[in-house]
């Protein structure tokens, strides 16, 4: 072999240890598109998920995030991962409606009153409703619990009847929120979530519903006056991502990228968790009246309401077996906590 191809070889041979494969460029990369704003508790946690897995597969993958919505709207998000102009998406309920309806069960109004009830059913029920997401060419990487949503309004709300007089704002699309709605006896106003801050401005609504923290997020609560202290519902959420893409990655990537998503969506449910608790006191330092918790017998009304609500779904997200076992669930957990407490 002449001393010119001794030196190739050696340079092709020693090229791994001079340049780290982080170096040599980045094999799979995962384009992602949330709603969530730029430094928001979900952003950061999404990046420590994305440096996690740089850094556990040698740079060999990550993600490529998009925030603040600037991939659209989350319908416009998973149309795109469709036409796989991107990949993955942290998508909230409304999302999971075009791919998994059968998960939206986890939304259901005036279904749980603690996050206990909620890890509980998660617990049970994650293998069924992740084959949702597979059956419709997604993989849910881990779920991203959005947190307790309550009713925000610009006059007070004390009994269900009260909230006959607000403009309601409804995200278009949500079939959670209509069923709600219709039971409440109200006509809300369909709206994209990025119409919502205008149209509270314009008074073209007067209401709206979301958890505390995207409340002030979203800078909604500089248009409320009053929270309602009754949760309308546990809103849920999910970083998804397409089975094409998926199955395209080798099987060590999967299985980190699996791992991870659990790991960092359990910390971030954790934090959100927490984040709403003190955002409720942000909020009233802020201006805004919470509304005393209801009597018995009105919070027996939006027990009632509730139940004909998700009746309402039945056979357009799920089955009534499906919602007949999770109330079931939820009854029985209830009732042992109750007797353990005791």
């Amino acid at each position: 072999m002449s001393l010119g191809k001794m030196r190739f070889t050696f340079t092709l041979l020693a090229l791994p240890l001079l340049f780290p494969l982080s170096l040599l460029g980045q094999q799979y990369t995962i384009k992602f598109a949330t709603l969530a704003p730029e430094g928001s508790t979900w952003m950061n946690v999404m990046k420590e998920y994305d440096e996690a897995v740089r850094k556990e597969s040698g740079g060999r993958l990550g993600f490529k995030i998009y925030p603040n919505g600037v991939q659209g709207d989350e319908k416009d998000v998973l149309r795109k991962i469709k036409l796989g102009q991107l990949h993955s998406a942290g998508i909230t309920g409304n999302g999971m409606t075009t791919i998994a309806s059968t998960a939206r069960i986890l939304d259901s109004p005036f279904l749980f009153k603690s996050y206990d009830e909620v890890d509980h059913i998660y617990k049970t029920f994650a293998q069924e409703l992740n084959k949702a997401f597979e059956e419709s060419g997604f993989i849910n990487l881990g779920w991203a619990e959005v947190g307790f949503v309550y009713v925000f309004t610009n006059t007070p709300v004390r009994t269900p009847d009260d909230i006959k007089g607000v403009k309601m704002w409804m995200w278009e699309g949500d079939p959670i929120a209509e069923a709600c709605f219709n039971a409440l006896g109200i006509h809300p106003i369909p709206l994209s979530i990025t119409d919502v801050l205008t149209s509270l401005q314009t008074k073209l609504i007067d209401g709206v519903y979301t958890p505390p923290l995207a409340a002030i997020a979203l800078q909604w609560f500089t248009r409320v006056k009053y929270l309602i202290n009754v949760p309308l519902a546990d809103a849920s959420g999910a970083v998804v991502i397409s089975k094409k893409k998926f199955d395209e990655l080798p099987g060590d990537l999967q299985e980190l990228l699996v791992r991870n998503g659990k790991h960092y969506m359990q910390k971030l449910t954790k934090l959100s968790r927490e984040e709403n608790t003190k955002a409720i006191e942000t909020l009233l330092k802020n201006g805004i009246t919470k509304i005393n918790p209801p009597s018995q017998e009105v919070l027996n009304t939006y027990d009632e309401i509730g139940k004909k609500a998700r009746r309402l779904l039945v056979g357009k997200l799920f089955s009534e077996d499906l919602l007949n076992r999770v109330e079931q669930a939820v009854l029985e957990y209830r009732n042992n906590r109750q007797k353990s407490s005791k």
